[in-house]
């Protein structure tokens, strides 16, 4: 081979390399497009500090937009938006013409989280971008732009009704601080603030017929005779908190979840952020999905699915706390028992009765053990980057019952609480399955 050939042949391999770098796209994994944007979407929310109830409300209707966009990946799937209160008929494609849906979803659920009051939606860019140019690089330039549209479509229509959901009416409420009735709440140390989301059962519900549908029965009567159900609940707290082994602190902290939690450091005082118990339960939807190879369009409802059963159980949740206003265990243990006691975890602020995460766990343990089975087991892993912990259940209610429970190891439920939660939160998913197989 003669210097010349040899040159033309370097400048042939180098050429085919730079052809292959410079169209080096990959167009991403219909199924891991919908975790990792799930992933996005919680990162952004533990970062923005949202409330759990604020924060069940983003993931359902992004949740909501990417379904209603991926579902026609599969000709069998069905709406899910158009059983819920308030959306009526959804977008469809045009007949005959190419559509990208992945890419539809992506455009759908970022339409959708950019505009239902997430703040750091700049922290969002580099990756949509990253995502829409790896599309349009593999993709003819009309059905790109008919992939972009109808997933912007989706999200206008899905935005239109949570413009009308009592989201903006309720940022007006005046505050809530409480009542210092014996047994009422009030305010709790270390921070005294005041009761959050108050008003959350004016929100419209995706599914209830109301906010009180699942009403729980009464709680135990304030009542400091020894002999009353009340106070021998509240010794059991206290004394279960005054003995706690190291597997009851794991199962606390584990479950802690609380978005709320500020440290104290002298005079310096900062928020600890954490994952919520919404976006928990979102990862671990997402883990089911993964575990059981779930195609695209069966991720999109598994988290479809959870959002909705936890939004709504927020609902009735958050209807009863500040229907009932029963007083935290703090605030008792302090004034009967010992002055000087704080619980294991500290105390969110809101009501006692019932417990939030023992509700909207139950709820969505019941939605996912409907489209998983009951006998799955799986490593959480969700909590892994944010608090250096995993755990492994054999089913989503076993995940659910110690979640609940947790809440009396951390000092901060009664055990009538926990139990009252998770009773309500199982009749909310049962009643979400429900009302989706509706006029199928």
């Amino acid at each position: 081979m003669n210097r010349f050939t040899k040159l033309l042949t370097v400048l042939a391999v180098v050429g085919a390399s730079y052809a292959c770098n410079t169209n080096s796209a990959v167009r991403p994994d219909d199924a891991q497009l919908q975790h990792n944007n799930q992933h996005q979407l919680t990162e952004v929310i533990i970062y923005d500090g949202f409330t759990p109830p604020v924060a069940s409300r983003i993931y359902v209707y992004s949740s909501l937009a990417a379904y209603e966009a991926v579902r026609y990946l599969d000709p069998k799937s069905v709406s899910i938006a158009e059983k819920l209160n308030g959306f009526g008929k959804m977008p469809v494609p045009e007949k005959g013409m190419v559509y990208d849906y992945s890419l539809a979803s992506l455009k759908a659920f970022f339409t959708v989280v950019r505009n239902v009051k997430v703040f750091s939606v700049d922290s969002l860019k580099a990756y949509e971008e990253k995502n829409y140019k790896a599309y349009e690089a593999l993709m003819d330039k009309s059905a790109y732009d008919r992939s972009i549209a109808f997933g912007d479509t989706i999200a206008k229509a899905i935005l239109a009704r949570a413009k009308k959901d009592g989201y903006a009416a309720s940022r007006g409420k005046e505050k809530f601080l409480g009542s210092n009735d014996p047994g009422m709440w009030r305010p709790t140390p270390p921070d005294y603030l005041d009761g959050v989301e108050w008003c959350w059962n004016t929100m419209k519900s995706m599914t209830l017929d109301s906010a009180s549908q699942f009403m729980p029965p009464r709680p135990p009567a304030f009542s400091k005779d020894p002999k009353s159900e009340f106070y021998k609940y509240a010794k059991e707290v206290y004394d279960i908190n005054k003995g706690l082994t190291e597997e009851q602190k794991t199962i606390a902290k584990y479950w802690d979840d609380n978005p709320f939690v500020i440290e104290h450091s002298g005079h310096m005082m900062f928020a600890n952020k954490k994952i919520t118990p919404g976006g928990h339960w979102m990862g671990i939807a997402g883990i089911a999905s993964a575990l059981t190879k779930a195609d695209p369009v069966k991720t999109a409802r598994a988290y479809a699915l959870t959002a909705i059963a936890m939004f709504d159980g927020f609902i009735a949740c958050w209807d009863e706390k500040y229907r009932s206003k029963v007083v935290r265990p703090v605030t008792v243990i302090n004034e009967w028992f010992d002055p000087h006691w704080a619980p294991f975890l500290q105390t969110p602020p809101f009501p006692e009765y019932t417990s939030g995460h023992s509700t909207i766990s139950a709820a969505a343990a019941t939605v996912l053990t409907d489209l998983f089975g009951p006998a799955i087991t799986f490593k959480d892993t969700v909590d892994l980057k944010y608090i250096g912990m995993q755990r492994e259940f054999n089913s989503f209610y076993q995940a659910a019952d110690e979640a609940s429970i947790s809440r009396v190891y951390g000092g901060i439920h009664y055990r009538t609480g926990v139990d009252a939660g998770g009773a309500q939160g199982r009749q909310v998913g049962v009643w979400v399955l429900t009302k989706l197989r509706m006029n199928n």
